[in-house]
């Protein structure tokens, strides 16, 4: 993999090809669970997991006023798991529901306005947990990179997630400074 610096990796390769950034989306994702916090009253208390709220929170963030359908056959995720996650999210005071002023039948799906005390009280935990996952993943031959993989990290979300105070973080490149 190419260095941050452009550095070429150990191989001269250079480079990341799609299935190296592919293994690392996963690698993150695994991490990123790693450091939520649980919710409240533990993890049994809900099905799905919380990389499905996650992933359906963000889909939504992105396409306000959409369907538990269209949520679900843009994210791949079973439409049974994206009715539990916004259950979950509509718990948490992240997302309201509404009948469909066109069709009636149909109800939409948005994110409530403003940072819900759920989110808030996620984001209070700070980066701490996030270092705690990547110490663990790094491993102690590796624990001197810990800085350095943080710092790639930022870099990482500043460039490639958009945080929108009213709505949380989405997907999307933000235009370098």
């Amino acid at each position: 993999m190419n260095g941050l610096d452009g550095a070429d990796d150990a191989a001269g390769t250079g480079g990341v090809d799609g299935i190296e950034l592919f293994l690392l989306g996963r690698a993150l994702m695994k991490l990123g669970e790693e450091a939520l916090p649980e919710p409240p009253g533990g993890a049994g208390q809900y099905p799905g997991s919380t990389r499905s709220v996650v992933i359906v929170a963000g889909d939504i963030a992105t396409h306000p006023n959409t369907t538990v359908g269209e949520t679900a056959q843009r994210t791949g995720l079973p439409q049974s798991q994206v009715s539990g996650a916004v259950a979950r999210l509509r718990e948490a005071g992240s997302v309201e529901t509404a009948p469909d002023p066109t069709d009636r039948r149909r109800t939409l799906v948005r994110r409530i306005p403003g940072t819900p005390a759920r989110v808030a009280a996620v984001r209070a935990t700070g980066t701490s947990k996030v270092e705690e996952a990547l110490a663990r993943a790094l491993g102690e031959t590796e624990a001197d990179c810990l800085p350095e993989v943080t710092h790639a990290l930022e870099i990482l979300a500043r460039h490639l997630v958009t945080r929108d105070p009213r709505q949380g973080l989405s997907p999307g490149p933000v235009n370098c400074p």
